[in-house]
Formats: structure tokens, C-alpha cells, sequence
């Protein structure tokens, strides 16, 4: 077995393309960093600008302090004040925004950033605070607060309108919502009226936007010229439509669907804002060429596969001996494919700068074989089929849903077609060419 021509072939191609994976893990590392890269420029901008926002509110906070008196063991009083905070919850809340996108370019490296006003409808109903009635409880000014992931981004926030007028202040008054805004209320109106709010606030972020849906009843109505939406967060828009100049969509939700009432707070009192449910919408990029280079770079050590394998089944078939530098070479030019892409994808798009490279990178190996093999039919025959073989991996990273189908069925065909082409050889005489002249003589 050691003295076959065929398993020292083996080897060597095997060989080969373990040699062929040092570049390709490189490449991983190259997209990873470039990915990187942008995602710093977005950072960039993010804090030039105002970050993604989530919003929560509006709320109605009661803050009240407690007296406790405690004794120690010596006979001590000790008088304890703490501060608590009250929550009440809209029964509806309606929210519309028309966030308008703006693409915002560092170097060679983008991100969107939207502004637009969003208009706020809560109703309150009447407030009872009689468990609050208490000779050790001193109930605090109510106010309505609105609270934001970024302050920055408010650029404009009208006078709150409605049974309580007010003018709103920076703050939330609150530790665990450090941004925000907040405007006073009357006590005693809101113990016996409830209250009607409607304010619009114009603001400004980066990649995403989210709204806590915090009334009984709550819903959010977007639109916005961004015509590559995706729907996030824990519900999915009742209605959207996106078309190339925008979209549309609506969001519904009740507390028998997101239980926030209860939700809101935790034992200790504490808002866990983070951990609420929203309804989000992300402004991303139509197509991440990096993603997409990153998964075609994962096809990479099966085409070199199937490209050595044409050319040992040209070998065998035809006669004609390729050297295994010359393996070497194409599955050099096979690698540079995906640097190429990767390198004009920035520039032209993921499309452009695909077919860029296989047609580079197909004339490059046309070229050198149409001499290696002493003819411009075998060079041009190989192009081809490696061109067809790009326009499968396209295919397949286009459509991620059947990317297990197509590769399946790419593979059949290959293995299909090899055994076709191989049925009837012999392959004793092509792992030991003498056994045949052996045989003759006998």
C-alpha cells in the first residue's frame, strides 16, 4: 500500500488542503475584525449622537416616607425614615412616532440614526391611597415620568396637556431610571379624577427603538421612511407593511398578554426596566457582507475539496499529469476569492463585489490552467464549472432556509457524477500502473 501511486497522491492533496486551512482560519479572522471595525464606528456615532432607545412610560410615581421606630436592647428608640415609591400604571397608553432615518458614514463604515416626534395618550384612573393613610406615612408631590435609554437624544418635549397641565423637567427622580424626564402632578386631583395626559416628544437614536407597553391596554403606531425594518422585542407588530419607500406597522398588547402590573416591580420595590417586555423595531443595514462573507468562507475547504478532486479525475481519466504545486497554486487563487470579496464588499455591496471575484478569480485560474494543461479548452472547461459552482454558493447564501436542500442536492450531483465518470475504470491499475503491464505479460 505504501509503494501506491494513489495513496501517495491522497496524502499529498490531503496534505494540501490542510496546508490551505492556515490562510482560510486567517480570513475568519480578518472578517471578524473588520466586523469589528464597524461595530466601533457605530459605537462612534452612537456616542455622538444618542444610543438606541428604549422607553418607558409614561408612569405615574406616588413617593411617600415611612417613619419605623425601633428599640434596642438598652431601651433606645431609634427613628428610621425610609422612602418608597407608588406605581400607577396608565389603563391606555397609545403611542405614534414617525422616526425619520438618516444614514450616518464614518470612512468607508455606516450606521442609521432616526429623529422624529412620538405622541404619548395615557389615561390614569383615579388613585386610591388609602393604604397609605397612615399617622407614619407623609405622602410626596406625584409626578408623571417618562424614562429613556439615552437623555441625549430628546430634542424636543412639549408641555403636558390634559386635565393636569404641567412643564416638564430633566430627571426621573428615580435611582434605578437615571435618564428621563418627569412633570409634577396635584395630588388631590389625581385621588379623585384621574388623569387624561397627552405630550409629544421629539427624539433622536441609533439602530433600534423600543417602547415598554406598560397600559392595561397598549399600542404603538410607527412610520418611518427606513424601507429595511426588523420586528424585535417579545411581540411581533399586529400589522405592518414595508414597501422601498418605508414602512408601516402597529403594535397591540393588554396585561393578560405581557403581565407588566405585576412585572413592573420586583419584592424589593425595585423597577427592573431591562427585564420588562417591549415592542421593538431595528433599522438594520438591508445586508450584513460580513455575515455573508463569513458563511461563504465556510464553503471554502469544500470547494478546494471538490476542485482537487476535477483535477485528479482528470489525472485519472485523460493521462495528464497535474504537479501537486500546481494544486497549490489554483487552491491559492480558490482562497483569494473570499479576500477579494471581502475587500470590494465595503466598497460595492455584497452582490458587486461577489461576482467581481468570481469572475476575477475564474479568469486567474482559467489562465494559468489553459497552460498547465496544455490547452485553452481545459482551462475555459474548469473556469466554467467553477463559476457554476459559485453561482450554487451564491444561491445558498442567499437562501438560508433551503441551504440544507440546495447543499444536499449539489453534493448528490457531484457524487453522482464522479461515480458516472468512474464506473468503469480500473483502479488497481491506477493505484499500481505496473500491475497492468504485470498481468499482459502473464
Amino acid at each position: 500500500m505504501l509503494k501506491s501511486v494513489l495513496f501517495w497522491k491522497m496524502v499529498t492533496l490531503l496534505g494540501l488542503m490542510i496546508l490551505l486551512l492556515i490562510p482560510i482560519a486567517e480570513l475568519m479572522s480578518v472578517i471578524q475584525e473588520r466586523s469589528g471595525y464597524r461595530q466601533s464606528v457605530v459605537g462612534q456615532v452612537s456616542e455622538s449622537t444618542s444610543r438606541a432607545q428604549r422607553i418607558l412610560g409614561p408612569v405615574i410615581v406616588i413617593p411617600y416616607t415611612e417613619r419605623q421606630e425601633k428599640k434596642d436592647q438598652a431601651g433606645q428608640v431609634t427613628v428610621d425614615t425610609l422612602r418608597h415609591y407608588r406605581y400607577l400604571l396608565p389603563e391606555s397608553l397609545q403611542v405614534t412616532g414617525k422616526p425619520n432615518v438618516e444614514v450616518r458614514k464614518l470612512g468607508i463604515y455606516q450606521t442609521q440614526v432616526y429623529q422624529g416626534p412620538l405622541t404619548f395618550k395615557a389615561r390614569f384612573e383615579p388613585l386610591d391611597l388609602a393604604e397609605l393613610q397612615r399617622s407614619n406615612v407623609v405622602v410626596g408631590q406625584p409626578f408623571l415620568l417618562v424614562s429613556l435609554s439615552d437623555s441625549r437624544g430628546i430634542k424636543r418635549i412639549s408641555p403636558l396637556s390634559g386635565n393636569q397641565p404641567a412643564i416638564f423637567e430633566p430627571g426621573t427622580r428615580i435611582a434605578e431610571l437615571p435618564q428621563g424626564i418627569h412633570a409634577p402632578l396635584a395630588l388631590a386631583a389625581l385621588q379623585t379624577e384621574g388623569i387624561d395626559a397627552e405630550f409629544t416628544l421629539t427624539l433622536a437614536g441609533t439602530s433600534s427603538l423600543s417602547l415598554v407597553p406598560l397600559g392595561r391596554n397598549s399600542e404603538l403606531a410607527l412610520h418611518s421612511n427606513w424601507p429595511h425594518p426588523n420586528f424585535l422585542g417579545n411581540f411581533l407588530p399586529d400589522e405592518r407593511k414595508v414597501t422601498a419607500e418605508g414602512f408601516n406597522a402597529r403594535w397591540r398588547s393588554t396585561w393578560f398578554a405581557n403581565n407588566i402590573n405585576s412585572a413592573f416591580i420586583d419584592q424589593d420595590g425595585i423597577v427592573k426596566a431591562d427585564k420588562l417586555p417591549s415592542f421593538s423595531v431595528s433599522l438594520i443595514e438591508p445586508v450584513d457582507h460580513y455575515q455573508l462573507t463569513e458563511r461563504a468562507v465556510k464553503y471554502a475547504l469544500l470547494f478546494i475539496g471538490l476542485t482537487f478532486m476535477a483535477f485528479f479525475l482528470f489525472e485519472t481519466l485523460t493521462g495528464l499529469r497535474v504537479h501537486p504545486m500546481q494544486y497549490l497554486l489554483v487552491g491559492a487563487a480558490l482562497v483569494l476569492f473570499y479576500l477579494v470579496l471581502l475587500a470590494f464588499s465595503e466598497h460595492l455591496g455584497f452582490d458587486a463585489a461577489y461576482w467581481l471575484a468570481s469572475l476575477a478569480c475564474s479568469g486567474l485560474i482559467a489562465f494559468y490552467l489553459s497552460a498547465a494543461l496544455r490547452g485553452k479548452r481545459w482551462g475555459a472547461l474548469f473556469a466554467v464549472s467553477l463559476l457554476a459552482l459559485y453561482g450554487v454558493l451564491y444561491l445558498l447564501l442567499q437562501s438560508e432556509d433551503n441551504a440544507l436542500v440546495l447543499g444536499a442536492s449539489l453534493l448528490f450531483a457531484i457524487l453522482a457524477g464522479i461515480m458516472l465518470l468512474t464506473r468503469k475504470l480500473d483502479w488497481y491499475q491506477v493505484a499500481d500502473p505496473a500491475r497492468l503491464t504485470r498481468k499482459e505479460a502473464d
